[in-house]
């Protein structure tokens, strides 16, 4: 039997970034410097279910302790930021998932948009911009007051993310396939970039897991854009703006239209097309005309290590 770890030598952190695609994990030691990362499927509770969310999060946390030949006794501190944990409801639910499967560990589980901007500016004001499956733009002045647009999920809300890029390109093949809708080269690579024959085969794995087609629609979309097609570009240009309205609705809440404001592009969608960023930037430029976009020098996943850090080292206090 392994040799049980007490509170006492629990000196390790655990810090997440989990999202509608993907999980982030990183592994401090003592010191906060980060020893280990892995890379796990989605963990957003309200998109992939609990069960998966919790299959992800075990499966990047089992990674990183083996890399470091630790057990989940070594852990003192966790901090996750999960899309959908901005319903308390679940973030309890994983809150005390951590805790069953961490027993040393204090446990702290919040939204992805808080570790992002953690990430992009620490204590100080900024709004983040995060683009990837979902969309939101989450900012905080000076005082601490923050505000928030979007990521409200794919059904009435995360305008401009990757899932609504992806099915808007599905409609786009759907509508010039029936002359509705102007020729577009998707058409010629759709069903063959989701491994699919025809439109039954296309429409039985969106129902299965839109996820898993909708947002890994982006890469052709940026990839015909960047070729000339109008239809993926005007796609393209039309998220953007509707990106930007999410991050001006936080500016004018934050009383930041008439002066500097600090904008991080954050999530997976920037940096990945050269046509979309540049129509994001451009956006940006119109809609808050003293923007300033500041680079994101830590990932959102180390960010909440951090925040682990502090969440564990409240445990000496405690006793």
């Amino acid at each position: 039997m392994p040799k049980k770890i007490s509170a006492a030598e629990a000196s390790y952190f655990l810090g997440f970034d989990g999202g509608g695609t993907k999980t982030d994990c990183v592994l401090a030691n003592a010191e906060g410097r980060v020893v280990a990362r892995a890379t796990a499927g989605p963990s957003n509770p309200v998109r992939a279910g609990h069960a998966r969310a919790w299959f992800s999060l075990s499966d990047a946390a089992d990674s990183v302790l083996k890399q470091e030949k630790i057990t989940s006794g070594h852990i003192r501190g966790i901090c996750a930021g999960l899309g959908g944990a901005g319903r308390s409801g679940v973030a309890r639910r994983v809150a005390t998932f951590f805790e069953h499967g961490f027993p040393n560990a204090r446990v702290r589980v919040t939204t992805d948009l808080e570790i992002a901007l953690e990430a992009a500016f620490g204590a100080a004001e900024g709004i983040i911009l995060l683009a990837g499956t979902g969309s939101a733009a989450f900012g905080r002045d000076a005082n601490g007051k923050t505000a928030r647009a979007g990521g409200r999920g794919p059904w009435f809300s995360d305008e401009g993310s990757t899932f609504d890029i992806g099915r808007h390109a599905v409609r786009a093949v759907a509508l010039a396939e029936e002359h509705r809708g102007s020729a577009t080269a998707l058409s010629g690579r759709i069903f063959e970039f989701h491994q699919s024959r025809n439109w039954d085969q296309l429409g039985e794995q969106i129902t299965k897991n839109a996820d898993a087609v909708f947002p890994k629609t982006f890469p052709l979309v940026a990839e015909l854009a960047e070729q000339g097609d109008a239809v993926s570009r005007g796609i393209l240009s039309a998220a953007a703006v509707s990106l930007v309205e999410l991050a001006a609705c936080v500016a004018s809440e934050l009383g930041f239209r008439d002066r500097d404001v600090p904008v991080a592009k954050v999530g997976g969608a920037h940096g990945r097309s050269k046509y979309f960023d540049a129509a994001v930037e451009t956006e940006l430029k119109k809609s808050i005309p003293r923007v300033t976009i500041v680079p994101v020098e830590i990932s959102p996943a180390e960010a909440a290590v951090r925040m682990a850090v502090l969440v564990g080292g409240a445990k000496d206090n405690a006793a």
